[in-house]
């Protein structure tokens, strides 16, 4: 039996919605990365960009569990001697851009090189719950029923 390897005319790109509002942020982005890859299809072809496209809303109403939202930090340098910045998941989402603590941690399941750049272009997140995707008709997937530990269980009791 030969092994299955997709060409670029047989990859078909689905458009997905998912709502982050109460989603865990490392189960969401563990889910959102699989999706993106398009592991979760039977033609998966590792060298190939076959995900879907997936668009996340309510991308600042994502919980981070435990202590994380003042010991998770986030590292940056200016260039310059001694330049080395860190912010904490916190201020990261008390800021004005609070979608890049799910952005960064889905980019960071993502395979590292020009493949995976491609793949994490498939990927947008907004704050709120507006979006300019209409027309692609995404399909919703909840991510919330699939495992009851991808919802912050422990705060709604």
């Amino acid at each position: 039996m030969k092994t299955y390897s997709a060409k670029a005319s047989e990859i078909e790109k689905k458009w997905i919605l998912v709502d982050a509002q109460g989603l865990v942020v490392g189960r969401l982005a563990s889910i959102i990365a699989l999706r993106l890859r398009g592991k979760h299809k039977t033609t998966f072809t590792p060298h190939m960009d076959c995900g879907d496209n997936v668009v996340v809303i309510n991308a600042a109403k994502v919980v981070l569990t435990g202590n994380k939202l003042k010991k998770k930090v986030y590292y940056h340098h200016t260039g310059y001697i001694g330049g080395i910045k860190e912010r904490t998941a916190g201020e990261v989402m008390r800021g004005k851009f609070p979608e890049r603590v799910l952005h960064k941690a889905v980019e960071r399941m993502l395979p590292r090189g020009p493949l995976g750049r491609r793949q994490l272009s498939n990927l947008r997140v907004y704050p709120g719950a507006e979006h300019p995707h209409e027309a692609q008709q995404p399909e919703k997937v909840d991510i919330g029923s699939m495992n009851p530990k991808n919802t912050n269980y422990r705060k709604a009791s």
